[in-house]
């Protein structure tokens, strides 16, 4: 017994040192009030989600892929401004939905981490590929759902075949994620259920070699510990 709580407690304090290194929510950089103010041309038309003007300047000859100063094209504005029509409107002109901005985020990425499941809808259904190496911590759309407990957009992403299995280079999986840095709640349950219904591995551990059920049993988590028995997890 005495050598099984060293063991959870060595755990513990090794996911809480990666934890301390790990992508905070906040990661992304919207555009600020300040920027979108000086936005022009089809950028200003997508932040404020005019698709008849984005129509018009696209006739005209500008450039669907333009970039501003923090290397945001017009989807990416219009996708962290929760602007549907334009983000419609830009794919369907022919809009680049691949791109990744500065901080490496393509525009599917950024309304996962917004938990905007519409947004996100519109976007895949429009052409945006929910299978990119995305961030600074070459991440995937569905690492950074996990990591939020984003249920209903993990779902969506599983759907449109995101990777269940990507690694990004933090050595974590969407599973370790969920469990490392979710909160145990119910969010984080039902995102953790999606992916184990979905297949994901249970086995993949993180860098440590410390698999899922031992990072679940370390937090604590007794029903993710339920749901990863029920899937084979050891």
């Amino acid at each position: 017994m005495k050598s099984r709580l060293l063991l959870s407690a060595v755990i513990a304090t090794a996911t809480f040192a990666l934890i301390a290194v790990a992508p905070p929510a906040t990661a992304q950089t919207a555009p600020s009030a300040t920027e979108a103010s000086r936005y022009r041309g089809l950028h200003a038309a997508a932040q404020r989600g005019d698709a008849a003007e984005i129509r018009r300047l696209v006739a005209a000859g500008s450039d669907l892929n333009a970039r501003e100063g923090y290397g945001r094209t017009p989807l990416h504005v219009a996708t962290f401004a929760r602007q549907r029509e334009a983000v419609r409107a830009l794919l369907a002109l022919g809009a680049n939905p691949s791109l990744l901005e500065n901080d490496r985020y393509d525009a599917v990425t950024i309304a996962a981490v917004a938990d905007d499941e519409e947004t996100l809808r519109v976007l895949l259904t429009g052409g945006a590929s929910a299978k990119l190496t995305t961030s600074r911590y070459d991440g995937t759309a569905l690492i950074a759902a996990a990591h939020l407990g984003h249920d209903g957009v993990v779902r969506q992403l599983i759907a449109a075949g995101a990777p269940l299995d990507h690694v990004n280079n933090l050595h974590w999986t969407a599973v370790i994620e969920a469990i490392v840095l979710g909160d145990g709640g119910r969010r984080h349950q039902a995102t953790l259920k999606a992916l184990l219904d979905a297949g994901a591995s249970t086995r993949l551990s993180d860098r440590q070699g410390t698999t899922p059920l031992a990072l679940a049993r370390a937090r604590g988590y007794g029903e993710m510990v339920t749901m990863l028995l029920a899937a084979g997890a050891q």
